[in-house]
């Protein structure tokens, strides 16, 4: 959000705002995502591939948790901060690239400098200007109005624009310390917004940890799942992973919302007859 929020008030406001999150990518992969590569750079490069360099000209390439990135990553966008110029993997013909590079991490990088993991030279690069984000948990006032933001985001894109939160659902969301941070919140209000039964989100809807209710953040009895009576753990299952298939399109998507690997949900589907 604070990246996007930096691109809205800038002069780049109308260019393309690209994302990449490093801990997705690996290897050659990154590198490749990054600055793109030739036909038969790598296993698998079947065709040239642009870069996320590239899709950003003239706007803005925003760098997820930074400190992921591979040690050709950090020569290569070294080179690029000081001079804008980058080749594709497998190349050796020199591009040039008009980006503004914003980067995020939650990770102490000085730390990561002394035992290796990222170079100084980068870190000192980058550190032009730094904006320190509290985690969540020490600014509670802003949680519901993430909420709601992301609420009015899903809703729209699920058309339930009628659907709301309960008065103990954003109780409990004040009280909840949010470790996952925005990401956190982002997730919860869109499974509630996927698996909600009813116009009312209601905490058991949001997924957290057992035991958070709008009385008991940090243990108790909390809100138990709306299940059918006599139901067996198979069957509520099934039909929990129906639901979620039922209103989304991907399998990827599917399974980060039921809190398992892709696979995993491939395996169950076919199991409970879903495929």
């Amino acid at each position: 959000i604070m990246a996007r929020w930096l691109r809205a008030h800038s002069p780049r406001q109308a260019q393309p705002f690209v994302t990449v999150h490093c801990p997705l990518l690996s290897g050659d992969l990154m590198t490749s995502t990054l600055f793109g590569h030739r036909k038969g750079a790598f296993t698998g490069a079947t065709a040239d591939a642009l870069g996320k360099v590239e899709e950003a000209e003239h706007g803005t390439l925003f760098l997820d948790e930074v400190a992921e990135l591979t040690p050709d990553a950090q020569s290569r966008l070294l080179r690029f901060l000081n001079d804008r110029t980058y080749e594709r993997l497998g190349d050796t013909k020199e591009r040039q690239a008009d980006v503004r590079v914003i980067a995020a991490t939650n990770r102490v990088l000085e730390e990561a400098i002394r035992e290796g993991r990222f170079r100084e030279d980068l870190y000192f690069r980058l550190n032009v200007v730094t904006l320190h984000v509290p985690p969540l948990r020490e600014r509670p006032e802003d949680i519901l109005p993430l909420a709601h933001h992301y609420l009015g985001v899903f809703r729209a894109r699920q058309g339930r624009r009628s659907l709301a939160l309960s008065p103990s659902c954003e109780e409990a969301m004040q009280a909840y310390p949010w470790p996952g941070n925005l990401r956190e919140v982002r997730n919860a209000i869109e499974r509630a917004v996927i698996l909600a039964p009813c116009d009312i989100v209601e905490v058991a809807d949001l997924g957290l940890p057992a035991g958070v209710s709008a009385s008991s953040p940090g243990g108790g009895a909390g809100h138990m799942p709306r299940l059918g009576g006599d139901s067996t753990l198979e069957e509520i299952e099934r039909e929990h992973i129906a639901r979620v298939l039922a209103r989304v399109a991907s399998t990827e998507a599917s399974a980060r919302l039921l809190g398992i690997d892709p696979t995993t949900l491939q395996r169950k589907r076919k199991r409970y007859g879903l495929a």
